[in-house]
């Protein structure tokens, strides 16, 4: 079995990811299945629950780097697309999903565990906290090939980019509540969980606009411009960078990295656009790059999938999984943006929100991190999250087209003044 701890064998390992990638994802395009559930079951084929070709731990340094990276340069690719005019319609809408909307969720799923699996409130609350986060690895990939309204787009991606944030520091504020061994919990004032959110949030933006500025300045000929044959090569730094400058700082370097590709993405709002053939090989090394990462991050997450666990919970994670989607979700999105009476959402609308709702990269990350951390019930927790991401993008994700089509929110289908 290939294992990634030499240089040979990693050379061989990506020859069989993208190799393989490539042939899954090309045959799912007349369908227009999603490519990330092609990849997600290839991994699961050559797994060790398979053919027994390819081992990559959750917790290895290396899944980590492919987790950490590829979500970053697709957040960033993700922000790229996201158009001012758009966002300024419906930020109410994101503002709410990304902080009620988690919370609603987490507390629905949490409910549901304590209820269920039998588990104890504090380790209940934080599986719904480590489940709450949507996943922008796989809804920015599957809205390339399902073309829908604008501003319905970049409501469920921007929420998608954000809402990380705010699962992230929901999971470490409960993890505060759980006390080492032989010891007391930690007493939490009931300001911290804000003032947490606050400072990753905060710092987060600030962090990505700085940098999505800068790189505007270093690209456009309108500002310094010394790097405007190099556009594609400052996208990628700026990306890392942004991530990097918000974690070293304890806020969302997913955020900083999303609010960074928006600022490039609209460098006409600042009066730093760039010329057109940069914006074509931006966009086609954003395309490249994106790619690649989804074929590793997917495929090495199929290859992770421990099926003797899920069996050993399987139907009352089943039946959580189907609250998690029937019931959670619409209770997020019905409980956030019915407020936003600017954006006058549409039934069909709120009907796509309640369907678009992938578990992928953030959620596998986080219980990744609670395994690594050995706290208890965390092989339980990981089970029901990797249940959550099989599940989600194999029925949702691939289903999107269908149901955009059903509810009439494509793009085609709707008259240009009403996008």
């Amino acid at each position: 079995m290939l294992q990634m701890n030499s240089w040979q064998s990693a050379v061989t390992s990506l020859l069989v990811i993208f190799a393989g990638g490539l042939v899954v994802g090309k045959l799912t395009e007349k369908p227009r299945i999603p490519d990330v559930a092609a990849y997600l079951l290839y991994g699961i084929l050559i797994g060790p629950a398979l053919l027994h070709l390819l081992s990559v731990p959750s917790q290895s340094q290396v899944n980590q780097l492919v987790l950490n990276m590829g979500a970053t340069l697709i957040l960033f690719d993700g922000g790229r697309g996201v158009q001012f005019q758009v966002f300024r319609k419906v930020w109410v809408s994101i503002v709410m999903l990304a902080v009620v909307g988690v919370l609603i969720t987490a507390f629905t799923m949490g409910f549901a565990a304590h209820w269920l699996l039998g588990l104890p409130w504090v380790f209940a609350i934080l599986l719904g906290s480590v489940l709450a986060s949507t996943d922008p690895a796989t809804l920015i990939p599957v809205f390339k090939r399902v073309p829908i309204l604008p501003r319905l787009q970049q409501t469920v991606e921007s929420e998608s980019a954000f809402n990380d944030a705010t699962g992230s520091v929901l999971v470490f504020t409960v993890l505060l509540l759980i006390p080492a061994a032989g010891s007391a919990a930690v007493h939490v004032q009931w300001y911290q969980p804000l003032e947490m959110f606050l400072k990753s949030a905060v710092i987060g933006l600030a962090v990505g606009f700085v940098m999505g500025i800068a790189s505007l300045w270093l690209v456009s000929r309108k500002g310094w411009g010394v790097f405007h044959e190099y556009g594609s090569i400052v996208m990628l730094i700026t990306a890392l960078a942004a991530m990097q400058a918000a974690n070293a700082l304890n806020a969302s370097g997913f955020m900083a990295a999303f609010t960074a590709g928006m600022i490039t993405g609209n460098g006409q709002a600042f009066g730093l656009e760039f010329a057109e053939h940069t914006e074509v090989n931006i966009h086609h090394f954003g395309s490249a790059i994106t790619l690649i990462m989804r074929m590793l991050i997917f495929v090495l997450l199929g290859t992770q999938v421990d099926f003797h666990l899920l069996a050993q919970h399987l139907w009352m994670g089943l039946l959580l999984i189907v609250i998690f989607i029937l019931v959670a979700r619409p209770l997020a999105v019905f409980g956030s943006v019915l407020v936003d009476r600017r954006a006058k959402w549409q039934g069909n609308h709120l009907a796509f929100m309640c369907w678009v709702r992938e578990t992928g990269v953030i959620p596998a990350a986080l219980s990744g991190v609670l395994v690594a951390r050995g706290i208890p019930n965390a092989r339980l927790i990981s089970s029901i999250t990797f249940m959550a991401i099989l599940l989600t993008i194999l029925i949702q994700a691939s289903t999107t087209g269908i149901v955009a089509k059903k509810l009439h929110v494509l793009r085609e289908e709707v008259p240009e003044e009403e996008v």
